[in-house]
This record gives C-alpha cells, sequence and structure tokens, in this order.
C-alpha cells in the first residue's frame, strides 16, 4: 500500500487490511467506509461512512459517494458526479434505503443516482456493464438492468424499471412508475409516459412506438427470420381489430413458440397499472 494510502487510512479510521488501495490527500474518506483492493480514490473525492467501494473501482476526482451504497468490481466513476445522496422526494424522512451498483460500469461526469424510499423498495439497483453519459440521472426506487446506455441529459423519474440492452437517448426523460422493456430504443428528446415493450423503438417529443429497434436487435445476434416473426407479431399486437387483450392472446396462440415474441407478450400481461405505449396510428 503506498505512503498517502496509508496515511489516509490511519486518519479516517479505516480497515488497514486492504491492499494496493490509492487515495489521494484531498480526499475525504470518512471512517466506516469500507475500501477494496486496487481502489483508486483521486483528487477532492468525498466518501461516506457507509459507503462500500468493491475491489478496482475508480473515483477519478471531484465524486461524492454517500448514503448507504454499494459501488461493484471496476465500475469507474467521473469528476462531478453525485452517488448516493439522498432522494429529491419529498415523502423521503432519512430511512436507511441503499443504492446498489453493480460491476464495470462506466459513470460519467455529473451524473446522479438516488437510493431507495420507504415507499417503494428502499433500494435502487444498477446492473453491471453500463454506461451512463454525462449528467444521467437514476432516480429513486429505479431497477436498471445489465448493459443498458443512458445518453447525455437522459432522465429516469423515480420507481422506473429498464430492461437489459436498453439505450435511453439523450434528453429523453422517462415518467415515474414505467416499465422499459429489454433491448428497445428511446430516442433523443423523447417524452416516455407509458410502458415501453421489449425490442420497442420509441421516437419523438411526446413519445410514441414507431416500431421494432431493429438495429439494437440486428446488433444483438437476432437473425433475419427472428425479425420477421417479431414484425408479423407486432402488426397483429397493434392491428385495429379487437382489443389489446384479445390481440395478445391470439398472438400468444399463434405464436407460443416464438420465444422473442412471448417476451413481449409476457410483459403486456404484466402491466402494473400504467398504460402500454402505443404506435401514433393506434394512439390516435
Amino acid at each position: 500500500m503506498d505512503a498517502i494510502a496509508t496515511k489516509n487510512m490511519r486518519s479516517s479510521g479505516m480497515e488497514k487490511d486492504m491492499t494496493n488501495a490509492s487515495i489521494h490527500p484531498t480526499a475525504v474518506v470518512e471512517k466506516g467506509a469500507v475500501i477494496g483492493a486496487d481502489v483508486k480514490i483521486g483528487p477532492y473525492c468525498v466518501v461516506g461512512p457507509n459507503v462500500k467501494l468493491a475491489n478496482g473501482v475508480e473515483l477519478k476526482s471531484h465524486v461524492v459517494v454517500d448514503g448507504y451504497t454499494t459501488i461493484g468490481e471496476e465500475t469507474v466513476i467521473y469528476p462531478f458526479a453525485s452517488i448516493g445522496s439522498q432522494p429529491q422526494d419529498l415523502k423521503y424522512k432519512g430511512e436507511k434505503s441503499e443504492l446498489i451498483i453493480g460491476k464495470r460500469n462506466q459513470i460519467r461526469e455529473h451524473v446522479t443516482m438516488n437510493p431507495g424510499t420507504a415507499g417503494d423498495l428502499m433500494k435502487t439497483v444498477v446492473g453491471d456493464n453500463c454506461l451512463f453519459m454525462m449528467s444521467s440521472h437514476v432516480a429513486h426506487d429505479c431497477i436498471v438492468g445489465n448493459n443498458v446506455i443512458m445518453a447525455n441529459n437522459a432522465t429516469l423519474a423515480g420507481h422506473v424499471e429498464v430492461g437489459d440492452y436498453a439505450i435511453i437517448g439523450g434528453l429523453s426523460a422517462v415518467h415515474q412508475f414505467v416499465r422499459i422493456g429489454p433491448f428497445s430504443m428511446i430516442g433523443g428528446m423523447s417524452g416516455v409516459p407509458y410502458d415501453v415493450i421489449p425490442f420497442g423503438l420509441v421516437k419523438a417529443k411526446t413519445g410514441y412506438l414507431a416500431g421494432l429497434n431493429y438495429v439494437g436487435l440486428e446488433r444483438r445476434g437476432y437473425t433475419k427470420e427472428q425479425v420477421q416473426v417479431l414484425m408479423k407479431a407486432f402488426k397483429q399486437l397493434f392491428a385495429d381489430e379487437g382489443t389489446l387483450v384479445e390481440r395478445t392472446e391470439k398472438v400468444a396462440n399463434d405464436f407460443g413458440s416464438e420465444q422473442t415474441v412471448m417476451r413481449i407478450v409476457e410483459f403486456i400481461r404484466a402491466q402494473t397499472g400504467r398504460s402500454l405505449l402505443q404506435p401514433r396510428e393506434a394512439a390516435g
């Protein structure tokens, strides 16, 4: 362990069994913080007493990590990010809620992430291998999957669920309690007031379902045949005839052996009170 790290640990009361941690002399790491091996804490960072940094985490500089926050291995956080500060929710009363961040995430400048609240999960959870671009925001009680990308200034309100490999475009905003299905894409400057099906593509300032995320499907290795099946199911789901419930059941019967289609069917069946985002024609 280098001399800087040793000095800071002794002065703050941190445990001394960590190896190869590098802590800049201007950083403040409070007593009680758990610092893993090979952690790098840069100039002017502040780490609160209930924070846990796993092996290989790097805080570049001017990063604040507070609250009951756990950050997984090899996650890198860039300057001026605020991670784990109390939720922006007037109902929050100081409960010991958590923020849990997974492994190998890139959290860029000015990103904000808040812990959960007693009104829901008591935790906010972020998966692995995600990219949070500059000034993106993950609010209280959100659940974010793996390999998610949030572009510059993208915002999740409270209680939002984001599936694996979803992309949230820049300057977009997702309404509270909305579900964003896996492999979907939200175009830049889109408002998303309703649930988005897996593989869906949303665009326009007032978001509507513009079809399927064909580029994302190709990138993730879906075959031409699989995409064609999804297209047929999509057209049937959002046709003019019958109700959405009736059309969903028909699609389940017609495409029951197609796993990609059934992911959409199961998503629709599991609606939790929010309406489903519709194509512009269907939305009227």
